[in-house]
């Protein structure tokens, strides 16, 4: 049975997107710490909502929203992992539910039906995959933090040249030793943050946090 046929096709563009994203990933396109920006931003979302939404009994309601991701394994890994793994799983999948029904039947399923019981049968399989997965994969973030708890510490610019209304990327370490990128702006309208330069957060508006240069201020290096 071959994958290009036209009732495969679901899943040939399934693993072309895998292929792909794991292509941007090796020559650096990709980047594997994006979950990162997520993470940080519904972390402060979550302590918002636990804060506001706590039970009669002191427990937090963590929403439908948290109970699925935490059910289909989205945040135990890097979420382009957990992206790759899927799409893998949902070509390997579709392929052999189509194979299976061409030796039953005679004739494979439609492509949409494939793609809707391949869709079924591939969350809870890419589920019990990332557990395991995420016990062997190293990665950045794994305690959720408030915003406003990266502020006051240092970080790094990693991406482009932070000015007044551009804000640079920049990698900080929370509390647990997690990293997480923000975007920063300098504290000082007049003052440029250049890639590789460290950085003290010092306050945050919104997404945007704005940093004094260590070099300016004579801190100690990161550690």
């Amino acid at each position: 049975m071959s994958l290009l046929a036209d009732h495969n096709l679901p899943f040939a563009i399934a693993l072309g997107a895998m292929l792909l994203l794991s292509l941007l990933q090796i020559i650096g396109l990709g980047d594997l710490d994006s979950g990162s920006d997520v993470d940080v931003d519904l972390d402060a979302d979550v302590s918002a909502d636990l804060d506001a939404h706590a039970s009669a009994d002191g427990l937090p309601d963590v929403g439908v929203l948290g109970a699925v991701t935490t059910l289909l394994g989205i945040g135990r890994v890097p979420f382009l992992i957990w992206l790759i793994v899927f799409l893998f799983l949902f070509a390997g999948i579709g392929v052999s539910i189509q194979s299976l029904a061409q030796r039953l039947t005679g004739a494979p399923l439609y492509s949409w039906l494939a793609a809707v019981i391949t869709l079924g049968a591939t969350l809870p399989v890419t589920s019990a995959l990332v557990r395991p997965l995420a016990r062997i994969l190293p990665r950045d973030e794994t305690s959720a933090v408030a915003l406003n708890t990266l502020v006051g510490r240092r970080a790094q610019i990693t991406t482009g040249t932070a000015r007044t209304g551009y804000p640079a990327r920049a990698s900080v370490r929370d509390q647990f030793g997690h990293t997480h990128h923000v975007m920063v702006e300098p504290h000082d309208a007049n003052s440029e943050l250049h890639e590789g330069d460290e950085l003290l957060l010092v306050r945050r508006e919104a997404q945007i946090f704005f940093g004094i240069s260590v070099a300016e201020r004579t801190l100690a290096p990161l550690s």
